[in-house]
């Protein structure tokens, strides 16, 4: 087999859908629930939620033509991501709001195209994206969770088992969505001028309680189209 042919034997989608036991995915589920509900563990997978928080602000600031050039994460579930551009109009509003909901959609899109069959393909461009990350990392705490986080991407994707890359995205996918839930909660209570939503309102004057109820509907609409994915396997 040459190299390209293992390339594409990486990345292409399985033939056939979820492959996932219930017993397999409730072992999943728990393992979830200890990474969001026992706090030792939570304050280390926070990390990777906030990692998606800020990409999320990066990735749609380089979509609407903005230059991102750097990010921080931080210990105590913050971060910040630069991108240059015009101070505001839409450009601006679109990459400072997908933050919050990034966690959310981010997991459900990976739980909804693993289900289908779609895990590889995701596994792939997750890595492409985090390698590309290293280059805007900006402080030794953020490289250390980019470079954990590509070298696990990295083995699951080399070793290309299709139920285990299943498994760790229904995973994965899970923690983000309830791990958004869990950022969410904590800025509804912010009332500061830096949050997202206070430069939102700021950047447009619409009250902070609108953007705060937008990040509420997707990811309630996230949280949804999870439950639906795992009642179809626990059917």
């Amino acid at each position: 087999m040459t190299w390209s042919d293992a390339l594409v034997a990486r990345l292409a989608p399985t033939e056939s859908a979820s492959s996932l036991t219930v017993p397999a995915l409730l072992t999943v589920l728990a393992l979830a629930l200890v990474a969001v509900a026992v706090p030792p563990v939570w304050r280390v997978v926070r990390l990777a939620v906030t990692l998606v928080h800020e990409l999320g602000h990066a990735g749609v600031g380089v979509l609407v033509g903005r230059r991102f050039t750097g990010f921080v994460l931080r210990g105590d579930m913050s971060g910040h991501a630069v991108t240059h551009g015009p101070a505001r109009g839409v450009g601006r509003v679109a990459s400072t709001w997908f933050g919050y909901p990034a966690p959310a959609v981010v997991g459900a899109v990976a739980v909804w195209l693993a289900g289908r069959g779609w895990a590889a393909t995701v596994v792939s461009v997750v890595l492409v994206v985090l390698v590309l990350a290293v280059a805007r990392v900006r402080s030794p705490l953020t490289l250390l969770v980019v470079l954990v986080a590509i070298a696990a991407t990295g083995l699951l994707w080399w070793r290309r088992d299709d139920v285990v890359q299943q498994q760790v995205l229904v995973g994965t996918g899970v923690v983000l969505v309830v791990g958004a839930w869990r950022h969410l909660a904590a800025v509804l209570l912010d009332r500061s001028r830096s949050s997202d939503p206070g430069v939102l309102a700021a950047l447009t004057h619409v009250p902070r309680v609108v953007w705060n109820a937008s990040f509420v509907l997707v990811c309630a609409v996230s949280t949804v189209v999870v439950v639906r994915e795992v009642a179809l396997v626990l059917r």
